[in-house]
């Protein structure tokens, strides 16, 4: 399977848990399944940049920063925004989203197929 592709899965899939985590915080569980719907959008998008990535570039250690590093911003791209009354949850929605960007950067990285393994696929 193509890395984009992994990274769509396996996004989805953790954006679903990511907004879960939304659990733990007493004042967000009337919201969670608008919660839900928004990470799990969040994890496919995050999810698919981060393949792309890996894609072009075949390393480990820049997949899991470059991984990190998306997760975090579009985390915190949500956590900027605040809830009805005000509040922000940076901590609970920064943390839990940079750690699916982490484990979407590892798995597009060593278990993606990569262009080279495309092409001798094919032949």
């Amino acid at each position: 399977m193509s890395k984009p592709i992994i990274g769509l899965i396996i996004g989805g899939i953790l954006g679903v848990f990511d907004g879960l985590t939304a659990l733990f915080t007493p004042d967000a569980a009337p919201m969670i399944m608008e919660i839900v719907i928004g990470s799990t959008i969040k994890g496919l998008i995050g999810g698919i940049i981060i393949g792309y990535y890996a894609k072009k570039v075949q390393s480990l250690q820049k997949g899991l920063i470059f991984g990190f590093l998306i997760g975090l911003v579009l985390a915190f791209l949500i956590a900027a925004m605040p809830d009805a009354s005000g509040n922000h949850y940076w901590i609970e929605i920064m943390i839990p989203g940079s750690i699916v960007g982490l484990i979407v950067g590892y798995a597009t990285q060593k278990y993606g197929k990569g262009p080279e393994s495309a092409q001798t696929s094919a032949s």
